[in-house]
């Protein structure tokens, strides 16, 4: 199998070229960089086919993806700055790349006949309520400028094949790249007190364990929407910041705030960002392991000097 790989340079889209080699899978790896800009460690992806794309380039889209000839494509180049999507000179240039991007590549897998997958957001949905989303659930109404553009991305996708997948994922986190446990470790080790929301409650996604569910799943045929989080139950974030402080070892106090008492940020965040994910089981995929179990893999694999 023959997979080509968007944004490679980010958390997900590393680990998702590792999971390939370690497979046996042939992956070409892509993103807007001229050269690869992940994580130098000496993983295999740092020696996989690394070819520059801007996928807002509909022709160059085109001819990169002809020319590799893929059986799969997995796409995980996204603009992700969510604060920074709501920037009056940045929202066209986010639409290009979740939405017009995601829609150059959907054109020409439809063109070669290949499968698509697509890597999607919790954010597609308002947030409203406590009833987990379940995957084929249309009720969206994304609140911010990310959410919008990535539910475009979907329909771009939906609208266009046959053969897809569209997998949500939430609270990310990987080794390649930057997350909310590296954030709260490098503020942890500075301050004796931090503030987090407890108001907004959703389950994280370690990508090194996602990988292995996306390759999974491209082996099938089994096309559709999925959810994919790891399992161990809905958290907040102040939760998780006890967690990781936990494991690393941190004495700092973690204090629980709503999301009002911490203060707005530019973009709206989901209050309900619970993902129901029994639709994997249904389909005969294995679900992840805990986010408790990831943490503590993540963070024993984590340079805590260099973070």
């Amino acid at each position: 199998m023959k997979v080509f790989v968007t944004g490679v340079g980010g958390q997900l889209g590393h680990d998702v070229m590792n999971e390939l080699d370690g497979r046996g899978y042939e992956g070409i790896g892509s993103d807007i960089q001229p050269v690869y800009s992940g994580v130098q460690d000496g993983t295999p992806v740092t020696q996989a086919p690394y070819i520059s794309l801007d996928i807002t380039d509909a022709e160059s889209v085109k001819k990169v993806i002809t020319e590799v000839n893929p059986d799969v494509v997995i796409h995980c180049a996204a603009w992700t700055a969510v604060d920074m999507a709501e920037d009056d000179d940045k929202v066209e240039k986010v639409r290009a790349i979740n939405a017009g991007g995601t829609q150059n590549i959907a054109d020409i897998c439809k063109v070669l006949g290949c499968k698509m997958m697509y890597i999607s957001t919790d954010y597609v949905f308002d947030g409203q309520g406590t009833e987990p989303w379940t995957p084929d659930c249309k009720d969206y109404n994304p609140i911010n400028v990310y959410g919008k553009t990535k539910l475009e991305g979907e329909l771009a996708v939906s609208n266009t094949l046959e053969k897809y997948f569209i997998v949500r994922i939430a609270w990310v986190f990987g080794k390649n790249g930057k997350n909310f446990i590296k954030t709260m470790l490098k503020v942890g080790k500075n301050h004796d007190e931090v503030r987090v929301v407890n108001d907004q409650i959703g389950t994280p996604t370690y990508t090194f364990d996602l990988a292995r569910l996306l390759v999974d799943m491209v082996e099938t045929e089994k096309y559709g929407y999925y959810h994919a989080t790891n399992e161990g139950g809905y958290i907040s974030w102040y939760d998780f910041t006890k967690e990781i402080y936990r494991v690393a070892g941190y004495s700092t106090k973690v204090t629980p705030v709503t999301t009002q008492e911490y203060g707005l940020s530019k973009a709206a965040r989901p209050f309900n960002s619970r993902l129901d994910k029994s639709k994997l089981v249904e389909n005969g995929f294995n679900p992840l392991p805990t986010w408790q179990d990831a943490v503590k893999r993540y963070i024993d694999e984590l340079d805590m000097e260099n973070l």
